[in-house]
């Protein structure tokens, strides 16, 4: 549990709070971040591999990152979206960077309900820290459905099917997608899918929290 301290400095979270964290450090599948021996390729990914080619998750997501994602979505808390950007941009700086940053982008409509889109602002603290592009201009989501927590596998890949469209070309560059949480990972999938289309070279999955199994 997050304390209240008030000089938790840059980040708003005191030392210990921040090792409180669930930190995602523990061997995992470097495509889809699920736990996997030695960190090797786990069997879903061999037989199936998705459209993207690693994933790389802050957070295990499980309390307290949870109820503070929660809050930075629902309750507009927009300030933690440095908190976070700051800890991603940290874990992210040993990697081979991309060419640009596209965060999940939101239907219109669910833009308009929601009033700000949570992947955008983390995007613009990514990008500002690592110094790469953050591209809001090539990708939209063109297939409104209704939110995928709620939905079984099968039904999510189906809502995600033809979600996206790339406007742009990508052709040869290294893209990162940028996301809150990857549950089955059909959203991001989806996305992926569209951007290899478009020519990328190379995908990576960048989100604050994965979704393990139970």
């Amino acid at each position: 549990m997050l304390c209240t301290a008030s000089n938790g400095g840059q980040l708003g979270l005191c030392v210990d709070c921040l090792k409180d964290l669930p930190w995602h450090n523990t061997a995992h599948c470097p495509q889809c971040a699920l736990p996997a021996l030695d960190n090797l390729h786990c069997g879903h990914c061999l037989n199936s591999p998705p459209d993207f080619d690693t994933t790389h998750a802050l957070f295990r997501y499980e309390y307290p990152f949870d109820a503070m994602l929660q809050r930075f979505k629902y309750n507009q808390r927009l300030p933690i979206a440095d908190t976070f950007g700051t800890l991603m941009a940290n874990a992210l700086q040993p990697a081979t960077r991309p060419d640009a940053i596209i965060p999940m982008p939101l239907h219109p409509q669910r833009l308009k309900e929601r009033g700000f889109n949570q992947s955008v602002e983390l995007g613009r603290v990514l990008a500002k820290q690592l110094d790469i592009k953050l591209d809001l201009q090539s990708c939209v989501r063109i297939k409104f459905a209704p939110p995928q927590v709620s939905l079984p596998l099968k039904q999510r890949v189906k809502n995600m099917r033809g979600a996206f469209r790339c406007d742009n070309r990508l052709d040869g560059l290294r893209i990162a997608l940028l996301d809150d949480v990857m549950t089955t990972g059909a959203s991001l999938n989806a996305l992926a899918k569209a951007v290899k289309k478009a020519g990328a070279a190379h995908i990576e999955c960048w989100v604050l929290g994965r979704t393990l199994p139970r």
